[in-house]
């Protein structure tokens, strides 16, 4: 059985007309599934946190274990400059802006001789920037009337006891032996 020539023409061009539309589709993001479905992407979270208030306890003159201690250990210790600790944090969140600091502490004979530091944000600051927005509600804003109208999960009447396994009496294991 043979096409007509305009019906073999249009079965041998629609499956073209439909994939070379595919390169046509935009998308918000290319790592999205048409724009409806994302990936989950791990948190990555590396080195030492540090903020206004710690790094506000490293004075020059500290030694190296007080430091430590404070900081915790640097995640870049070069042995070809061992007078120099190199604290970096960096933090990747899916929903969350990505971000990078860095601490330089040097040391003059065992003790903290000076630091480098970029602007440190306050322990509160850091936690708000790191926390994903909560999709839903504002419950922070609610007037007392509105906390009030709030449904009340019911009372259970029911006591709730420990669960027992079945009652059942069996013979000792070694009743049969003699």
């Amino acid at each position: 059985m043979t096409l007509k020539p305009l019906r073999r023409a249009l079965f041998w061009l629609a499956p073209v007309a439909m994939l070379s539309a595919c390169s046509n589709l935009s998308l918000s993001k290319p790592e999205t599934l048409f724009g409806l479905l994302e990936p989950y992407k791990v948190d990555v979270v590396q080195g030492n946190v540090v903020t206004q208030e710690i790094m506000a306890q490293i004075q020059p003159g500290l030694g190296r274990m007080q430091v430590k201690e404070i900081l915790g250990t640097p995640l870049l210790a070069d042995p070809f400059h061992t007078d120099r600790w190199d604290y970096v944090f960096t933090i990747r969140r899916q929903g969350v802006a990505d971000q990078q600091r860095r601490v330089s502490v040097f040391f003059k004979n065992d003790a903290v001789e000076r630091f480098d530091t970029e602007p440190l944000p306050s322990e509160r600051d850091f936690v708000a920037s790191i926390d994903k927005p909560v999709k839903g509600k504002d419950v922070e804003n609610l007037t007392p009337a509105q906390i009030a109208a709030l449904p009340v999960p019911p009372k259970s009447d029911v006591v709730k006891t420990v669960p027992q396994g079945a009652v059942r009496a069996y013979p000792p294991l070694e009743a049969g032996k003699r």
